[in-house]
C-alpha cells in the first residue's frame, strides 16, 4: 500500500479556463501562506503560458492524497 500526495495549484488563464499545476510529494508541513506566495510569484513573473493565454488569477489550491493498493492477479 502506498500513500501519495500532490499539491494542486489552480489558476485561471486569460481565456477564463482553469489550469492546474501539480507538485508531487509536497512537504508535510507546507502552509497555505507558502502556497499563496508561490502562486503569486508564478503570476507576477509570468512563468507559464497555456493554450488559453497567460495565467491570470489564483483559483484555489489543494492537497490530494491517494492510497494505492496493488493486487497480485498474475
Amino acid at each position: 500500500m502506498a500513500l501519495t500526495r500532490r499539491l494542486e495549484m489552480q489558476f485561471t488563464n486569460a481565456a477564463g479556463r482553469r489550469v492546474t499545476l501539480a507538485v508531487v510529494e509536497p512537504r508535510d508541513n507546507v502552509t497555505a501562506d507558502e502556497v499563496r506566495t508561490a502562486m503569486q510569484t508564478i503570476l507576477a513573473r509570468n512563468v507559464f503560458t497555456t493554450s488559453g493565454g497567460d495565467l491570470a488569477a489564483i483559483a484555489g489550491a489543494r492537497i490530494v492524497a491517494r492510497d494505492v493498493s496493488e493486487l497480485n492477479v498474475g
